[in-house]
């Protein structure tokens, strides 16, 4: 049995493990199917610290490729299947992928990225992809035995960064060759740390390439709880979802809180939602209004996490924390060190905002995948490192943020970075310079904002917004694309060709007290 699944498989061989829309998988079930992928992509050639990515929506097979990489040292890249053919192929191409996973709806998409790309074996979730080998005949063809000498793989998620290209976020403490039952450690502590019940279920409605959705519905299964999936979110279904399968545990993000909260007055009477231990939120910022109207709904189980792809979770708060301390992000977890540092390098004092730092307790370090240049960059002395954000302590030892040295946007939960979007823009040929930035948005947190620079008689043709967007929308995934721009005779450039975006973005966000 796979190591990592033999004692759930062992002890409730029939009870459900996963659930997405066309049916479960019993733990016994699961357990054989992760044996027989690990040994499928074994006899492809693949050994330990190889790369296999995955194209799909959330489905049950998602979860045993992931489960299967993870027990034979695999690292496995989750693809944002909102990218272009263009964004998806060098993807794959920078992260040396050898096996890709996808599915029927992404076809177009995916049949266009794989071009040229020759010696990289295709494989299909659905049946009748050209080119792609049925993931039904890989697996029945594979030996269900257990697989020999477990090894700890781990995901590898993908986050654009300031060259606009998007760069994989690797962890060192994962390229260490550790046993593959270190991750039944990890997921144990998950449990512990984010109030996961022995006995709980997860309910997953956020797409599971994201790093939080991956880490608050892949870690609980690994440590035996089951997954409730849909593959997108329906505000009224979830509620039902909750209280059909007795869901325990769920992450959220403010957007869905929002529609949550929309709901018509009879939908919300009708949900209990007894069972709910936690209802996580991150990965964007949180109007107050909003996060106080879901506390006196479902009661003091919305809690708070603050963290990113590069630097996974660093702070939790509590619902009832939170009430004291609104606004906070909540105090350091133990496995990571927190330094608020003012321009010189020294410690800000209690209130005084400067650049947050980290540093992991355990002697891991984050890299990005290929770039040492772009590692360095975000690293300083004594084994720190920054995301960019900038924030206070209290008096009390908790974190607040209040603005960002980088430009990336948070918006629904998803880092869009500026860079990658004006490049795009800047090729039109009625843009003669661009400034891309958030601004907000009472549903999504932030919203794309686009301020342009128009060449000569551009500047007064009618319809130039709408083809600048047009523009957009040929190159980019449909999140990236501006929600709106403006258009302003002249960008505020330094002499040194430096733009402080902050002089255009201010003026948006002078009624929010905080900026991020």
């Amino acid at each position: 049995m796979a190591q990592l699944l033999r004692r759930f498989a062992e002890a409730r061989p029939h009870e459900p493990a996963l659930v997405d829309e066309r049916g479960t998988t019993g733990w016994a079930e699961f357990d054989e199917r992760v044996n027989r992928v690990s040994n499928a992509l074994r006899d492809l050639g693949l050994g330990t610290g190889d790369v296999v990515a995955i194209h799909a929506g959330n489905r049950r097979e998602h979860f045993e490729v992931m489960a299967a990489a993870s027990h034979i040292g695999l690292r496995y890249v989750l693809l944002n299947w909102h990218w272009t053919a263009d964004e998806l192929g060098y993807v794959l191409r920078d992260a040396g992928v050898r096996v890709l996973f996808s599915e029927s709806e992404f076809a177009s998409t995916v049949t266009q990225a794989v071009n040229g790309l020759d010696s990289l074996a295709r494989v299909s979730f659905d049946d009748g992809m050209s080119g792609f080998t049925g993931y039904g005949d890989l697996v029945a063809g594979a030996s269900a035995d257990e697989p020999a000498e477990p090894v700890m793989g781990s995901p590898m998620f993908y986050t654009s960064g300031t060259t606009g290209r998007p760069k994989g976020v690797s962890r060192r403490l994962f390229d260490a060759g550790l046993p593959a039952e270190t991750l039944a450690l990890v997921s144990e502590v998950f449990a512990q740390t984010f109030l996961v019940p022995e006995d709980g279920r997860t309910l997953l409605v956020g797409p599971v390439y994201h790093s939080a959705q991956w880490l608050f519905s892949f870690m609980p299964l690994m440590g035996g709880r089951p997954v409730v999936m849909r593959r997108g979110f329906d505000p009224a279904e979830t509620l039902r979802l909750i209280d059909r399968h007795v869901i325990t545990n769920v992450h959220l993000v403010p957007t869905q809180f929002v529609r949550l909260l929309r709901l018509d007055p009879s939908t919300r009477r009708a949900f209990s939602g007894t069972s709910l231990a936690a209802v996580w939120h991150g990965a964007a910022p949180c109007a107050p209004t909003v996060k106080r109207q879901m506390i006196d709904w479902l009661g003091p189980v919305v809690h708070e996490y603050y963290g990113s792809t590069e630097a996974s979770v660093n702070t939790v708060i509590t619902a009832a924390e939170w009430l004291e301390k609104p606004g906070s992000v909540g105090r350091p977890l133990p496995t990571t060190e927190i330094s608020v540092l003012l321009e010189d390098g020294s410690p800000a004092a209690p209130g005084t905002p400067g650049k947050i730092w980290f540093r992991y307790t355990s002697g891991d370090d984050i890299e990005y995948w290929g770039d040492e240049e772009k590692t360095a960059s975000v690293h300083g002395h004594g084994g720190l490192f920054t995301t960019g954000d900038i924030g206070h302590f209290d008096e009390d030892g908790y974190l607040f943020l209040s603005d960002r040295a980088i430009d990336m946007i948070i918006s629904g939960g998803v880092n869009i970075y500026p860079a990658e979007i004006e490049g795009v823009l800047i090729a039109h040929p009625a843009v003669a310079d661009v400034a891309v930035f958030g601004i907000p948005d009472e549903e999504f947190g932030e919203q794309v904002k686009a301020v342009v620079q128009p060449t000569g008689d551009a500047f007064e043709r009618d319809g130039l917004a709408e083809a600048l967007l047009a523009h957009c929308r040929e190159a980019l995934a449909g999140y990236k694309v501006p929600r709106s721009v403006d258009f302003v005779p002249r960008l505020p450039r330094t002499p040194s060709g430096k733009l402080p975006k902050r002089v255009l973005r201010d003026p948006y966000w002078q009624e929010n007290a905080r900026r991020i």
